[in-house]
């Protein structure tokens, strides 16, 4: 009897089973917020150049006067490219507004007075970080926008493969710059004879060239890339494969403001963060809404508000893309592939790309 009560029993639980619909799983629960940055460690910072921007409702910027690809007006008279791009993010970062921006043409010769003088709060200018102005104009480069090199154009029909072939030459260089410094050293250190054709500024050198009053022009090779682009002829010129030199440009500032400094520095690194998330001008108002990678989400405003800590709104990072872009679109509109100058990534690439380049920003956190 008590055989066949347990058979009874396991029988109807057997058919209970059959009888039951699964239930849909319970959704993972979200991960938990990150901790909020310790008040005891971290401090937000005052910039009095933060303060007299905001107070006048603009950021006085100097820029190239002339330098396709990085600076120049159109036919419209509006300031376009590379550097200019770097002006009105650091608007977006500190204004909301990328137009606020008022540029400032300077010439070599000017441009440190210019902004130890504070007649611009930023000098983005093709401006080669070097020693002797790091230490010794009372000025800081916050971060690289563009790795360089110095090198040579010359005419086409002269079939030249190197600059060693450049013996007796005349060799258009501007005043002012470390492009006239590096030639001397790189042609003395080879004994190389040549005769400097020094003029004033890149314009000048760049209708010295062609009025033939020298036999090759030496710059940073982006600037050498941007003359021929305006030149009668550009496809009768090339740039030589020698390079005679280091020329890492970026923005300089005064340097009696270290949170300038970094507000200047951390903006252009969220360009370049931006980049690396795959957020880019057109999406990233919808990005923000489904972000969940953590670093995206601190960078885009939605954790932490890292921005206070600069004095800036928690959006800051946020507004620089959504108004100007993520790095490679300032690369591709102005330099690369989208621009006359067409400029391979090269040196500029991301350290995580392939092949990959020198571009690197710290992590977002």
């Amino acid at each position: 009897m008590i055989r066949r009560l347990c058979a009874v029993a396991a029988f109807a639980l057997a058919l209970a089973a059959c009888g039951q619909r699964d239930e849909p799983a319970a959704p993972a629960p979200p991960p938990p917020p990150e901790p909020a940055l310790e008040p005891a460690t971290y401090q937000p910072a005052v910039s009095r150049t933060l303060a007299e921007v905001r107070r006048r409702g603009w950021l006085s910027c100097g820029v190239h006067p002339e330098l396709a690809g990085f600076s120049v007006r159109d036919v419209k008279g509006v300031w376009r490219g590379f550097v200019v791009d770097i002006c009105w993010a650091v608007a977006a970062a500190t204004l909301g507004d990328a137009n606020a921006v008022r540029f400032r043409p300077l010439s070599a010769a000017e441009r440190f007075t210019a902004l130890k003088n504070g007649q611009v709060d930023l000098l983005s200018r093709n401006t080669s970080w070097t020693y002797s102005r790091d230490v010794g104009l009372g000025v800081d480069f916050p971060v690289v926008t563009y790795f360089d090199a110095q090198g040579f154009m010359v005419r086409r029909a002269l079939n030249l493969a190197s600059v060693h072939e450049l013996n007796g030459a005349r060799i258009c260089v501007q005043t002012g710059t470390d492009a006239e410094q590096n030639l001397a050293d790189f042609m003395r250190a080879r004994a190389i004879d040549y005769e400097a054709v020094v003029v004033d500024d890149a314009a000048a050198a760049r209708a010295a060239y062609q009025e033939e009053k020298c036999d090759a022009m030496s710059a940073d090779l982006s600037a050498l890339a941007a003359a021929r682009t305006v030149m009668n002829s550009p496809t009768a010129h090339v740039i030589l494969p020698d390079v005679i030199s280091k020329e890492p440009l970026g923005p300089v500032v005064r340097q009696d403001d270290p949170v300038w400094s970094d507000i200047v520095r951390w903006t252009v690194y969220a360009l370049i963060l931006a980049e690396e998330l795959e957020l880019r001008s057109t999406d990233v108002e919808e990005a923000k809404g489904l972000a969940t990678v953590p670093e995206a989400r601190r960078l885009l405003g939605l954790e932490r508000n890292l921005g206070g800590l600069l004095g800036l709104r928690e959006d800051w990072a946020f507004q620089a893309i959504r108004q100007v872009g993520a790095y490679d679109e300032l690369f591709r509109r102005n330099l690369g592939e989208g621009s006359a100058l067409r400029l391979a990534r090269g040196l500029n690439a991301r350290w995580n790309a392939s092949p990959s380049g020198l571009l690197y920003a710290p992590p977002m956190r």
